[in-house]
């Protein structure tokens, strides 16, 4: 037995804890109705369609780079409602709703962690915040997309996604990729950071396998989750230190590493391509480019390009979050990523949608 009056020889560096709530009694507070729990399961079905073949669509991730502002992300979410009904023909529009932000060394977490921006780390509230706004899209007939970070997160959030990505840091992750396994939605695994794609085609083995590990359950206890595997993992491009990956010679050379892979499941051989990060080289100027490059490779006859991501926001560009001055932000811009602005992005859909109307049409009997 241990000495009681001894130094204590574990946590350390540890501070203190706070009690969270349970998975369980967030949804108690804040329930997904049946409407709605169709609603997403509809939208879940729309997606997979799409990165199996069976949907000759485009699906389209866009929304602003991270939300920090709940009332400006549901502005966005109406006005992208009406453009998915305009666009819908040719194009499937998924709402971003990155709550989670991964940090290269330190900054603002996301609104999960710290929903007031003030560094007060309010994760109860986050969360609540978080889920409210979800349900809030999902009433609009949206289908959702995140970025999964938080291990733990999926058990609080995950019933109202409908596509989630794994980003470049984290793709190579044993932890993410088990988790992966078992969302219950369509996950996107990016390159990593430096371009390597290898990082994503193994994961996608990994997680259309079945994992066993450490998590929590809905009542909040520490259990080993069981999974079954997710057979709707893909890959998204998003460029790295070397430079952008979305250019034909990229598209064919990644086509050929993911038949290598064998796989059973359609959507393994699907490709997504970020038009933001290295592919932009962090310019939100030059998304539209590749989005238009990526159309002209359609155009061309391509059919395993089937998605693409943007990054956008009621205003173009960003700015610098400072909690001393948070009063004073910009409405609708994003304090993380440079996003396009609305009416940019406006026109860039409508045109996607123009533009492809033909190619897709080929794509669809080619299908059949």
């Amino acid at each position: 037995m241990q000495d009681p009056t001894a130094e204590p020889i574990d946590n350390i560096n540890v501070e203190g804890h706070e009690v969270l709530l349970t998975p369980q009694e967030l949804k108690r507070q804040q329930p997904l109705s049946p409407t709605l729990a169709k609603q997403v399961d509809d939208c879940r079905a729309a997606v997979n369609a799409v990165l199996t073949g069976a949907d000759p669509r485009l699906l389209v991730v866009v929304g602003p780079c991270s939300i920090h502002d709940a009332h400006a992300a549901r502005e966005y979410a109406k006005r992208l409602q009406r453009l998915a009904g305009e666009v819908e023909d040719n194009l499937l529009l998924v709402m971003r709703a990155y709550f989670e932000k991964p940090r290269t060394t330190v900054g603002w977490k996301g609104l999960v962690n710290d929903p007031h921006l003030d560094d007060s780390f309010d994760v109860a509230g986050g969360l609540q915040l978080a889920r409210q706004l979800l349900l809030d899209i999902t009433a609009l007939g949206l289908p959702i997309a995140t970025e999964a970070l938080d291990p733990i997160a999926p058990q609080y959030l995950q019933d109202l996604i409908s596509w989630s990505a794994i980003g470049a840091r984290t793709a190579e992750s044993q932890t993410h990729r088990e988790m992966a396994s078992g969302l219950s939605c369509a996950v996107g695994f990016k390159n990593g950071t430096d371009g390597d794609l290898g990082v994503a085609i193994n994961a996608l083995g990994s997680v259309a396998s079945a994992h066993r590990f450490l998590g929590i359950s809905q009542a909040g206890e520490v259990a080993v989750i069981h999974t079954r595997g997710n057979p709707m993992a893909h890959i998204v491009l998003r460029g790295g230190s070397n430079g952008a990956n979305y250019s034909a010679d990229h598209i064919t050379a990644s086509e050929a590493e993911l038949a290598k892979l064998q796989s059973p499941h359609p959507a393994s051989r699907s490709i997504m391509v970020d038009c933001s990060h290295a592919n932009s080289s962090k310019d939100h100027n030059r998304q539209a480019l590749v989005a238009k490059d990526v159309a002209g490779q359609i155009e061309a006859g391509n059919t395993s390009i089937v998605g693409l991501m943007l990054e956008s926001h009621l205003i173009a560009g960003a700015q610098s979050l400072n909690s001393s001055a948070k009063v004073e932000l910009t409405y609708g811009q994003s304090v993380t990523d440079a996003c396009i602005g609305w009416e940019e992005t406006t026109e860039l859909l409508r045109e996607l949608n123009q533009r492809l109307a033909q190619p897709l049409r080929r794509r669809s009997s080619t299908l059949a």
